[in-house]
């Protein structure tokens, strides 16, 4: 599932309600560096662009800018203004400047919406980056492992990735941010893979208390996956690895 527009939705999201999705990366083809087995948007090389490229800033700022004026005038205002589309959207080399004009159009036509960014944290050795998320609402910030071994089964990070940079890299929110966990089972290319088991959460629940961010977001599988054979962890089993969190006192939701 791609998205061919720059603003796209409403939408009614699961974990953030009414959300008008900023897509800041190629339309019809996905620019991210992961490629997780689990991603909606396919696998990276089914995707790839010829010449992939951004959304130009004032044509983000135009475009959300119409939208908003426009649900101003129905009344039917967003929830949640979110940074997802397809791909990552920190890679953008204008990201904080898109913040800027994003909080500043929120500011004037819908100052009850939050912002949200979901990422997945690799760019947090950006300063830019950085500043940017924390201007944000919700820097929804992904860590499904704290094993690497894991990470890169899930994940498939491109370049040099590590567990322990990424959470070195969180600690410095000082617990301003949502940490996001996607929980599955299945096999990938003869592997088994299962981030549910007792070692993997305990490994997992370690890092969210050492971080004791400011809630965190289990979820599981809700729409086609390019792996084929990966399988949705039920609300039941997401439920109970959220009251595990919660009695560390931290704020936890299954959704």
């Amino acid at each position: 599932m791609l998205f061919t527009d720059i603003i796209y939705g409403p939408i009614r999201s699961r974990r953030l309600g009414i959300s008008l999705g900023v897509n800041l990366l190629p339309l019809h083809s996905k620019l991210c560096n992961f490629d997780c087995i689990y991603c909606e948007c396919g696998w990276n090389e089914d995707n790839r662009a010829e010449r992939p490229r951004f959304n130009a800033r004032e044509d983000i700022r135009t475009a959300l800018e119409a939208t908003l004026s426009q649900m101003q005038s129905e009344e039917q205002l967003p929830d949640v203004i979110t940074f997802a589309g397809n791909g990552e959207p920190t890679i953008h080399p204008e990201f904080e400047g898109i913040i800027d004009d994003t909080i500043a159009l929120r500011d004037k036509y819908a100052p009850q919406a939050k912002v949200s960014v979901l990422s997945n944290a690799t760019q947090l050795h950006r300063e830019d980056v950085c500043r940017a998320l924390r201007r944000v609402d919700n820097p929804i910030l992904k860590l499904d492992s704290a094993f690497d071994a894991t990470a890169q089964l899930i994940n498939k990070p491109c370049g040099d990735y590590s567990v322990d940079r990424v959470v070195e890299h969180l600690a410095k929110f000082e617990g301003e941010f949502i940490l996001q966990t996607m929980f599955l089972r299945g096999e990938y290319n003869g592997m088994h893979i299962d981030n549910t088991t007792e070692r993997e959460f305990l490994a997992w629940a370690a890092v969210v208390e050492h971080l004791r961010p400011r809630s965190v977001m289990v979820y599981s599988i809700d729409r086609a996956t390019p792996c084929k054979t990966l399988q949705k962890v039920e609300r039941e089993e997401l439920d109970k690895i959220a009251e595990r969190i919660r009695a560390l006192g931290i704020e936890c939701s299954a959704v």
